[in-house]
């Protein structure tokens, strides 16, 4: 009996080590998991087509949702340097979603897209032809401590945020 106990003890104790040495991935989005670039990598194509070319993906610079029924969310910013200023002005990173998503008032049907932060605090969303489908506004988060040139990270009032170095914005399934 007390071998029994020790062992549950024992056995509890190492499931409580290996919670917390794992890796915080977990957002407060009930199982969703919010994917580092190591994550995206393997799930993400080293070059991605967009307006009649094909340009190189900074995989180093990915992002992503795995939401806890199994589908994704995936983002990455895209090498731009062969394309027009007017274009890579408006095009930064290649955007999939494999569900239907909400900015702000604005539904983006599952799909491959381009984004991008542009002047004014806009974020734009283009088609892979590079035709703008909606614009809105966006925000930007200056206590945020380590800006990385491209994440996402939970929304303290529900959803995500897709952030680009400081500025940002809100999204939702």
């Amino acid at each position: 009996m007390r071998f029994q106990t020790i062992m549950k003890f024992a056995g509890a104790y190492t499931l409580a080590l290996a919670v917390m040495a794992s890796p915080l991935r977990m957002s407060a989005q009930g199982g969703d998991t919010i994917l580092k670039p190591a994550d995206t990598q393997k799930l993400l194509p080293a070059s991605v087509y967009y307006k009649a070319q094909s340009a190189p993906t900074q995989l180093r610079n990915s992002t992503g949702i795995k939401f806890s029924d199994g589908y994704y969310v995936l983002t990455t910013l895209v090498d731009t340097s062969g394309y027009s200023s007017d274009v890579a002005a408006k095009y930064q990173a290649y955007f999939i979603a494999e569900v239907p998503l909400k900015f702000g008032a604005q539904n983006l049907p599952a799909g491959v897209y381009g984004v991008g932060f542009i002047a004014g605090n806009k974020f734009v969303v283009t088609d892979v032809g590079a035709h703008d489908i909606f614009s809105i506004g966006s925000e930007s988060d200056d206590a945020i401590k380590r800006p990385m040139p491209l994440q996402i990270m939970a929304d303290p009032s529900g959803g995500f945020r897709l952030y680009a170095g400081r500025k940002f914005v809100k999204f939702t399934r």
